[in-house]
């Protein structure tokens, strides 16, 4: 059975208990056990993938992909776009907010994104976009070929920002997302009480970012509980894990 047919089926099963985790992001979702599947049942609403245009088709993997590489269609938008179809047009049906799908794109970037662009149309009716409330969120990092995502006037894609997009009147429905590298905002390692100047500078950026309605992401980041209590305090919206279930039982226990 295609994984895409097990995810509906154990998706189905926990209906009724998929209230999302507005703060959860799938590091390189697709080097978890079960891509997607993993994610959801965990109750992510943020999932990245790596892509390479590899003979017109974009395979999704961190390195140069292998020839058992899977599609994007396959891993993630034919997947997904069922879910919506059996779920009164959402992802997660108990909070009707579309699931982002961040593409980090490795190729070239124009190239990559027509070819990402031809796809998604195919898949339209699940895409948020100005002109649709839909399902899913698409938003492009890597190597973003910014003018060419920004002059699409079908707009399935929007951007990854980061800091230095800030101020330059990008909406947030362009670019709904700021993220940075963990180290180049705060040298904290996790452990203790982190220097009150450093932890300043996530707040600093954090209100920044809140002041376009966009969310902050930041990777590379100590990947514990205790580190994830301090971000989300200082303003981090997006807690970036490769801990799924992990985060999931965090994010739990804080709405209890």
């Amino acid at each position: 059975m295609k994984n895409w047919l097990v995810l509906l089926f154990s998706f189905a099963l926990s209906a009724g208990f998929c209230q999302p985790h507005l703060n959860a992001h799938a590091h390189n979702d697709y080097e978890h056990t079960r891509p997607l599947v993993d994610a959801l049942e965990n109750r992510f609403i943020s999932i990245e993938a790596d892509v390479h245009l590899v003979n017109g088709r974009l395979l999704v993997s961190h390195n140069y992909p292998a020839t058992t590489s899977k599609t994007l269609e396959e891993l993630y938008l034919i997947p997904l776009d069922s879910i919506r179809k059996n779920n009164k047009g959402w992802i997660y049906k108990e909070e009707q907010v579309p699931l982002l799908l961040m593409i980090d794109i490795k190729t070239n970037g124009e190239e990559t994104f027509k070819t990402l662009s031809r796809l998604l149309s195919q898949f339209e009716e699940s895409l948020n976009t100005p002109a649709h409330s839909g399902a899913i969120q698409v938003f492009v990092s890597g190597n973003r070929p910014i003018e060419l995502i920004r002059n699409d006037t079908r707009h399935f894609a929007a951007l990854d920002g980061r800091p230095e997009d800030l101020g330059l009147g990008y909406s947030a429905q362009e670019m709904p997302v700021i993220s940075e590298n963990y180290k180049k905002i705060i040298n904290w390692n996790g452990k203790g009480t982190p220097p009150q100047k450093e932890l300043e500078n996530v707040m600093k950026l954090a209100a920044k970012v809140h002041a376009e309605n966009k969310k902050l992401r930041l990777w590379g980041i100590p990947d514990t509980e205790h580190s994830w209590s301090v971000l989300l305090d200082a303003g981090v919206d997006l807690i970036n894990t490769d801990r799924l279930q992990e985060l999931n039982q965090f994010l739990t226990n804080k709405r209890l």
